[in-house]
């Protein structure tokens, strides 16, 4: 029997982790948890959902087992409850009651499949960068003004960029901020699926209208409608209709309208709105992402670390998100500390080579150039000025690290510079490249580019 009640012991268990884990996970896992009543010696928890109970139990079982009574087998003794499952047990005592204009749609039109939108893609989760600063702004503008802004908004860009994440996010604060509008959040084979359904039942009329009233549509991968026509038209009919309404629509894709293979009359609605692509991040955003997503998961990466990690993944954030699940369940399970050793002995499989092409001199100098804002042709003169000599230097070292031919040839290519004169920029970039951090970021970033 306890001698405190438990939400006494609940809350002495929370103050301990509150002091142990960052403010994020704490907010994102532990604070929407309920204590509900002891079950004879134990304690019951409403969780929002099975994600929290599983978190829970897989990164703090010890320290429940602390705080917590043991059942005979050792585990806590602890019982949870879905607060979606609780709430779905109420229902039929107010099953009278008249069911209000802001529920979710997927429950006035249980025939409807709806995406749920993910509580951890926030517009306060998606890290901003020079690759995805103007489609982010783009996308608070229409969350914020629904209908206002652009309309419709076409977000594309590769795989793994964000581009669901501020689908969802839009999702989010609309849904907080206008609860009145109805929002329907959808993957384009949601809605072919909702189609062939309703066209086996015969309830074509309810799905238009479904449809049809919408405030705000959101579809995800629209490259799967390709090919598809009779669904495409179908999809089009509901994209006119909610346009001549002034309803809001955003849509996602891998690829912009114009190279999507549908018809003409398509490509043109989706093209009446904003088009904005989601690039791929540099790689300061990349260590940002990395050091947030490692806060939410409760443990913190060294910044060279980081560095070293997004180095070596650049294309996929979904990638940087599964090496910190990685890294950290390794460090964690073997109790080390996290190092670049411990990075190579786990993500090495994920690292990522760009393929080896031939490099020429003249590569390298647009390389440069575009990283230091310089021109090719100034890297070229006999200009002396420290803005030129300096990039200058970096292109000669890159070019003597990179390309196996003789000196005296690779000076010629520097509008005729002697190889000494290349030796020593090679002497002293390499020198100064092993203290100075920015430096040696730029160099990266020139190799990299030279060799995508």
């Amino acid at each position: 029997m306890l001698t405190k009640t438990p939400q006494d012991t609940w809350s002495e268990f929370l103050e301990f982790i509150g002091e142990r884990c960052s403010a994020t996970e704490y907010e994102n896992w532990f604070s929407p948890i309920r204590v509900i009543e002891g079950n004879g010696s134990g304690i019951c928890l409403e969780v929002p959902n099975i994600f929290v109970q599983e978190y829970l139990l897989d990164n703090y079982k010890k320290d429940l087992c602390a705080f917590l009574p043991l059942k005979s087998s050792g585990e806590p003794d602890l019982t949870f409850v879905l607060a979606e499952v609780k709430k779905k047990a109420a229902l039929p005592a107010a099953a009278s009651a008249p069911e209000p204009m802001s529920a979710p749609s997927q429950e006035s039109h249980p025939g409807i499949a709806e995406i749920k939108l993910n509580p951890q893609y926030t517009f306060d989760n998606f890290i901003e960068g020079p690759a995805n600063q103007f489609v982010k702004s783009a996308a608070m503008g229409v969350a914020s003004r629904p209908s206002k802004s652009y309309n419709p908004l076409f977000i594309h860009g590769g795989v793994g960029l964000g581009k669901t994440h501020l689908l969802h996010a839009i999702g989010h604060h609309i849904r907080q901020h206008n609860k009145k509008l109805r929002v329907h959040c959808i993957t384009t084979e949601g809605f072919i699926n909702d189609l062939v359904d309703n066209l086996r039942t015969k309830s074509m009329d309810k799905m238009k209208r479904f449809y049809r009233s919408l405030d705000v549509l959101m579809v995800d991968d629209i490259q799967f409608l390709q090919s598809r026509l009779n669904f495409e038209e179908e999809f089009c009919n509901t994209f006119e209709s909610l346009i001549n309404q002034s309803k809001q629509i955003v849509i996602t894709s891998d690829k912009p309208p114009g190279q999507l293979k549908l018809s003409e009359r398509m490509i043109a609605r989706m093209e009446w709105g904003l088009v904005a692509n989601i690039g791929i991040p540099d790689l300061e955003t990349r260590v940002a992402i990395l050091q947030h997503k490692a806060e939410q998961k409760g443990f913190r990466i060294p910044q060279k670390v980081a560095f070293f990690i997004a180095e070596h993944i650049f294309n996929n954030v979904r990638q940087l998100e599964g090496a910190i699940n990685r890294l950290g369940a390794y460090c964690r399970l073997m109790g080390i500390d996290i190092t670049e050793e411990a990075v190579e002995k786990t993500l090495s499989e994920l690292f990522q080579y760009a393929p080896h092409k031939k490099i020429n001199v003249e590569s390298i100098l647009k390389s440069v150039a575009t990283i230091f804002g310089v021109r090719v042709s100034d890297l070229k003169s006999a200009s002396r000025t420290k803005d030129v000599a300096f990039p200058r230097q970096v292109a000669m070292y890159l070019a003597k690290e990179m390309i196996n031919d003789s000196l005296m040839r690779l000076s010629s290519a520097f509008g005729g510079k002697t190889h000494s004169t290349l030796l020593h920029a090679w002497k002293k970039i390499a020198g100064q490249v092993e203290k100075d951090e920015t430096l040696r970021r730029q160099i990266d970033m020139a190799r990299r580019n030279l060799e995508a």
